[in-house]
């Protein structure tokens, strides 16, 4: 590959093109991509593209859509998404996506209002969200190409059920195929294609495209996700399989992701405390959970601190209770009591402060939040690698397997949402301080 020759062999091969090959040099795929981002040789219907964040996909995807198209005028090609802002801002409109992939000259035109692209050759490819599966009931297709499949509604089995009309319309032309860009999501549709003898499974890691990412962002990833499961699956590109029999699975934490949502939404704010029995312990669960006027509850950092002294975790409570500036301050204090009234108290003396004390083992207190989320009333407004590995963790029945010996970010996550949600259920024993 070009990319991977020294600066001298690069001399002499553009010194041999004639000039309208050195015209088509800059948007000539080649020079820059690494060999996750071709596509597989051979026959295949599906090429499932499978990696970490930030690996190329989605330049991937579009660079195969562009070869269809300018070399197939009678191409019909499918653009699908979890929903069609993200078809057209990312497939469409975004850094690398089909309009600022391709040369001018042959620069494709969007009609937003007809949901089409329109080569000057005559091929055309329309958008399509994954949310609206009976939009791909009637229309035919030669090639599709499929982002993020790994975030397609699951509801109503709306993922399989877009991949099947699809399926069913992909019939114009002599070589139907369909790519498909996704970060692992252990969901229903990835593991169908994984299982089928038509797909082809490339991928890799996000360092292998360090060419073409900052140093800071892969710095930065690697420090927040990079001694996590989630950080295996965000970072390494590999599927993480769910524990048979948790109360959490991955599936479930994806299905209730979204953006943040505005602080005037919240009707309370809760900071949630899981104190260590000691410094050398295990962590500080600090977990800060808002609800909403709509009636959700959403998660909105995880704040846990690990090996801290009494005075260090206090502090770090105190400074989540301000920063999101709390109405209450929730604390377990089954191990140390006034003492953990005491030192919270240190920290900041006008904290809203309410002890509770657990009847129940962690896991057992843990089933009726696990509910909360199958209900889909609880949001997360981020990623918490950390919190939701310990999440998915948590066994029905009573178990804990890990990550760690205690699920302390879990716990904290447990009470938070326990007081935000189910409080009048009266629980917890509480102390008022």
């Amino acid at each position: 590959m070009f990319a991977a020759a020294s600066p001298s062999q690069r001399s002499r091969f553009i010194a041999k093109l004639g000039q309208d090959e050195r015209n088509e040099w800059e948007s000539y795929f080649l020079n820059t991509a690494h060999p996750g981002q071709l596509p597989p040789d051979g026959d295949w219907l599906v090429w499932l593209l499978m990696a970490g964040r930030g690996f190329g996909k989605t330049r991937a995807g579009a660079e195969w859509v562009r070869m269809v198209a300018e070399n197939n005028e009678r191409a019909r090609i499918a653009l699908v998404a979890a929903s069609l802002a993200e078809a057209r801002s990312v497939m469409v409109e975004g850094e690398s996506g089909l309009i600022a992939c391709s040369p001018e000259e042959r620069r494709p035109v969007f009609e937003p209002s007809l949901h089409r692209l329109r080569w000057p050759n005559g091929a055309q490819a329309y958008l399509y969200s994954a949310a609206e599966p009976e939009s791909l009931r009637g229309p035919q297709h030669s090639h599709a190409w499929c982002d993020e499949i790994g975030k397609w509604p699951l509801s109503h089995e709306r993922a399989s059920r877009c991949w099947d009309n699809l399926l069913l319309g992909l019939r114009l032309g002599e070589d139907q195929r369909i790519v498909a860009t996704t970060t692992p999501r252990n969901v229903p549709l990835v593991k169908r294609l994984l299982d089928s003898k038509d797909t082809r499974v490339t991928g890799g890691a996000t360092h292998e495209n360090h060419a073409n990412l900052p140093r800071s962002f892969i710095d930065a990833v690697e420090r927040e996700f990079g001694d996590t499961q989630l950080g295996r699956q965000e970072l390494l590109g590999e599927l993480i399989a769910d524990v048979e029999g948790a109360l959490w699975h991955r599936a479930l934490l994806e299905q209730c992701r979204e953006t943040a949502a505005a602080a005037s939404d919240h009707l309370r704010v809760v900071v949630a405390v899981d104190p260590p029995a000691s410094a050398r312990g295990d962590a500080c669960g600090i977990v800060v959970a808002a609800l909403g006027g709509d009636g959700i509850a959403r998660v909105l950092a995880d704040c846990s601190v690990e090996q801290a002294s009494p005075e260090t975790w206090a502090r770090a409570v105190a400074q989540a209770a301000d920063s999101w500036q709390a109405d209450r301050v929730v604390a377990e204090a089954n191990q140390g009591g006034a003492m953990v009234a005491s030192v919270l108290r240190a920290a900041d003396v006008s904290l809203p402060l309410k002890l509770v004390h657990a009847r129940r083992g962690k896991v057992a207190r843990a089933e009726p939040v696990a509910a909360l989320y199958e209900a889909g009333r609880v949001k997360h407004c981020g990623m918490f690698a950390r919190l939701e590995d310990q999440l998915c963790g948590l066994m029905a029945g009573g178990a804990y397997e890990g990550p760690g010996r205690s699920p302390d970010r879990a716990d904290a996550l447990v009470w938070a949402l326990s007081e935000l949600m189910l409080s009048r259920r009266g629980a917890p024993r509480v102390t008022q301080i």
